[in-house]
């Protein structure tokens, strides 16, 4: 059984291809959204999910988010006592969403399909799968996010020629693909994207403002729960502003209170900047795809941020039309994910649908260039792949020293697309030896070959004695060596995770602590009795006492969830 996961900078979903449809599966609290997050607990047990999303507030500490920006990249995360890698926590995560897999397929996972932004670097493609290793998981195929949701939509109109955008606006990542329908074959024909661009500096602009408005003190932006507490508030104001007119942003801290009116217009203007951010991508993918807006047939929406109406606004003028949202933004990727994992699975009812992609960016070497007999000027970059060539693909091109006499050829490998490789990110470096002789005796054929999964292999052969030497690309600080991860595979496997049977109560616990800390008075007294109440019941092992306790305890939950979200409207 392959599965289909969307691996979220603020959610994750998994889904499965069954009986001819894709499928979200749920978690163990029976939603399909597992929130992004980790938390060590006071006991040293891990929790994953929407139980170490409450905890972010209460004990920003232990607890970590958006850690996928991360990925590919030398940065270490403190929670508790212990520092993890991105990979090590999206591997927590990657792991609960295979438990909740199996639990509810009744075999065991093994194999999945993991999306993964268009412009994700060859050092984020290789954490990811590192991930998927560290979680028991054979990655069968990194899938392009706005590809994955091409899929979910294309899935439905086999037959038909179209030709689509769409637009991938996740937590932390924003991407944009031209994809062309025709005769079952669905082709993406450009991507591009901003790997830092998402509903997370949304957030950050409006917390930003906040400060601004309210005066804050610097001090405050070092305080960890009061950070966590205003943007969680944010984030749900900016939310309300999807069915409202207005909302209020309120964060307490002490007997001082804090908040400010939101409306549309003010998001606009705080965000001024990251909607025009967007545009840039739109532009590049519709000039590499040789086409122009008014040729497209469709605008798919496809991420979380895309439901706001700032974002959904700037589409419509983009493009002169409103935008296909048909597929719940969130949940698209997953199941897209899922008709891939079924392509794979070869299932009878896929067996004409094809799939092609493309190079996100473009992958060469640096060269020098002869300014004179004698001068030469250093650090070009030489794209060897172009973007948005159509992968697996492979190109091949030759290269001579500057010299004669020269002994070696250093082959450094670089991706994006500025003149001097100064501006782009290096992959790697070959050591090449060169036979003695004339320069154009030293010629060297280097081949690059980019395959579906988005990993660069590099070939150097030298032209006088056929000899090749091959680059793994493993230098660059964030990727993972094989002992790295069977070490860390090890570390992991010593961690106690949070019985997935036991979740529902301990999320529940954790929002129970989360509204105990923003309550005052005898309301924050009667809450912190509740969840003694319910602590002590848990405590007995009693299963029957169980069931009614939780109902309980849920009620007083959700009516002092209420009363915050009411008290937030005045």
């Amino acid at each position: 059984m392959i599965v289909g996961i969307d691996l979220g900078t603020t959610n994750s979903l998994v889904a499965v291809w069954q009986d001819g449809a894709a499928r979200l599966i749920p978690n163990g609290l029976g939603e399909v959204l597992t929130p992004s997050c980790v938390s060590v607990d006071e006991d040293g047990s891990i929790l994953v999910g929407r139980a170490a999303r409450e905890r972010l507030q209460t004990h920003p500490t232990a607890s970590a988010a958006a850690f996928k920006r991360h990925m590919g990249s030398d940065k270490r995360i403190m929670l508790g006592q212990r520092a993890f890698r991105p990979e090590e926590l999206s591997a927590l995560i990657l792991r609960s969403l295979k438990e909740d897999a199996e639990a509810a397929l009744g075999q065991p996972v093994t194999d999945a399909v993991i999306t993964v932004p268009a412009y994700f670097s060859d050092a984020q493609r290789k954490a990811t799968r590192a991930a998927g290793k560290l979680a028991g998981l054979n990655v069968e195929r990194l899938l392009n996010e706005p590809t994955a949701a091409a899929l979910a939509y294309g899935i439905h109109q086999r037959g038909s020629e179209s030709k689509f955008l769409v637009f991938d606006l996740g937590g932390g990542t924003f991407d944009v693909s031209v994809l062309e329908l025709f005769e079952n074959v669905m082709e993406v024909r450009a991507s591009a994207g901003d790997n830092f661009l998402g509903g997370e500096d949304f957030v950050h602009c409006l917390v930003e403002r906040f400060f601004a408005h309210e005066k804050l003190a610097p001090a405050y932006r070092n305080d960890a729960q009061f950070m966590q507490r205003l943007a969680a508030q944010v984030e749900l104001a900016k939310r309300a502003l999807s069915d409202a007119p207005r909302a209020t942003i309120r964060v307490a801290d002490g007997d001082a209170e804090f908040s400010m009116e939101l409306d549309e217009a003010a998001l606009e203007k705080s965000c001024e900047g990251l909607l025009a951010r967007l545009r840039e991508p739109v532009e590049r993918a519709l000039r590499d795809a040789n086409l122009v807006s008014s040729e497209l047939d469709n605008v798919v929406l496809a991420g979380g941020a895309t439901r706001m109406p700032a974002v959904r606004r700037m589409v419509a003028r983009m493009f002169g039309r409103l935008p296909a949202c048909d597929i719940n933004p969130d949940e698209v990727v997953a199941l897209g994910a899922a008709v891939q994992a079924g392509l794979k699975m070869r299932d009878a009812a896929l067996d004409e649908v094809v799939m092609t992609d493309v190079s996100p960016y473009s992958l060469g070497i640096e060269t020098s260039k002869p300014l004179d007999a004698m001068t030469f000027s250093y650090g070009h970059f030489d794209p060897i792949i172009e973007r948005n060539s159509v992968v697996p693909v492979s190109r091949v091109r030759s290269y001579y020293p500057v010299q004669d006499g020269q002994r070696c050829l250093e082959i450094k490998v670089f991706q994006g697309e500025a003149r001097m490789v100064a501006d782009n990110i290096r992959l790697g470096q070959l050591h090449v030896p060169l036979p003695a002789g004339a320069r154009a005796d030293g010629g060297v054929d280097v081949r690059f070959t980019y395959d579906a999964n988005g990993i660069l292999q590099v070939e150097a052969t030298v032209q006088k004695t056929r000899e090749t030497l091959a680059l793994v690309i493993e230098g660059n600080p964030g990727t993972m060596s094989e002992q790295e991860i069977a070490h860390s595979l090890a570390a992991l496997s010593g961690l106690k995770i949070h019985p997935r049977e036991r979740i529902e109560h301990r999320t529940m616990l954790a929002r129970g602590e989360r509204l105990y800390q923003q309550l005052r008075g005898k309301a924050r007294e009667h809450m912190g009795n509740q969840i003694l109440r319910f602590e002590r019941t848990l405590e007995t092992q009693d299963q029957r006492q169980f069931e009614p306790a939780a109902k309980a305890f849920l009620e007083v939950l959700e009516y002092f969830e209420q009363q915050s979200v009411l008290h937030s409207e005045d």
